[in-house]
């Protein structure tokens, strides 16, 4: 990771709010490791900002897989980078699969409720999907309420603003997924607000 970047993850570190987790009993390195994470994903992975995804409830496989991609650098947004490619460099699986066993243990934040027009319409699109766009529906791999399953994250209840930018990374194959590529790349800005909407109603 280039030295600039390091810079920007130590300032965006200090920026973040100091938090403290319940360890106790946990492993030294994994404790440690959860410490650090909670700088910027709260104490029980309950960020408050959208630079920086909502943990607690995360299914634990897509957990495990994604902090895997961040340390071997095959998760290449422009946020992975900046943020998770050196914060990832180093841990080992034991590690990585107790943070992620930690955060999946966790309340995931409840959803707010919002019943204006745009958000039915993102409704709509994740039990149907978007026929004409080849979109299909979200419920198919996500579940009804948005919950995930094993590799297959959660969504509900994610800071809105975050789900946005990651449809766009999947439309622009910034983000590499083939599946998720092939669902978001004919989706309108418009489209994406309203499913992001809904979903933050999770």
């Amino acid at each position: 990771m280039p030295s600039v970047a390091f810079a920007i993850v130590a300032l965006s570190v200090t920026a973040c709010s100091s938090a403290s987790v319940e360890t106790a009993g946990m492993d030294p390195t994994a404790a440690g490791t959860l410490h650090v994470c909670a700088s910027c994903h709260g104490p029980t992975g309950r960020s408050t900002s959208s630079t920086f995804p909502r943990l607690a409830g995360q299914q634990k496989d897509y957990l495990v897989a994604q902090l895997q991609a961040f340390r071997d650098k095959t998760r290449a947004d422009p946020h992975a980078q900046t943020y998770m490619w050196g914060m990832a460099a180093k841990l080992s699986d034991p590690t990585i699969k107790a943070v992620a066993a930690y955060y999946s243990a966790q309340p995931p934040v409840p959803g707010e409720p919002d019943t204006s027009p745009e958000t039915a319409a993102g409704a709509k699109i994740f039990a149907e999907g978007i026929s004409s766009e080849s979109a299909p529906p979200c419920m198919g791999c996500h579940g009804d309420k948005a919950a995930g399953n094993g590799p297959i994250p959660r969504l509900a209840g994610q800071h809105r603003a975050y789900l946005a930018r990651q449809l766009e990374a999947f439309a622009s194959n910034a983000r590499a997924n083939e599946i998720m590529h092939d669902n978001s790349k004919n989706l309108t800005a418009e489209q994406i607000s309203q499913v992001t909407a809904f979903l933050a109603t999770q």
